[in-house]
């Protein structure tokens, strides 16, 4: 069986603009929106060598202004 070789009219209207739109990556290098990634400034990264750590000492924070009282009871998953 031939494949048809006839040109193709182009169809696209005048007024689409193709050459904004931008290119969407596949794989593990691909944007995910809303994800919750959040980057730390490296003088922070520094001091938190795990997501843990970070999450932990967040924790301890809210505990802090929540009560008006350092306490260090719950310190792991209690908000």
């Amino acid at each position: 069986m031939k494949k048809d070789k006839t040109a193709r009219a182009d169809e696209l209207r005048p007024e689409y603009d193709l050459k904004s739109l931008e290119v969407r990556r596949l794989g593990p290098r691909r944007k995910s929106f809303g994800s919750g990634v959040i980057r730390l400034e490296p003088d922070v990264a520094k001091l938190f060598p795990s997501a843990e750590s970070v999450n932990e000492a967040l924790r301890f924070l809210i505990r802090i202004t929540k009560s008006g009282k350092p306490t260090l009871e719950g310190a792991k998953g209690d908000v």
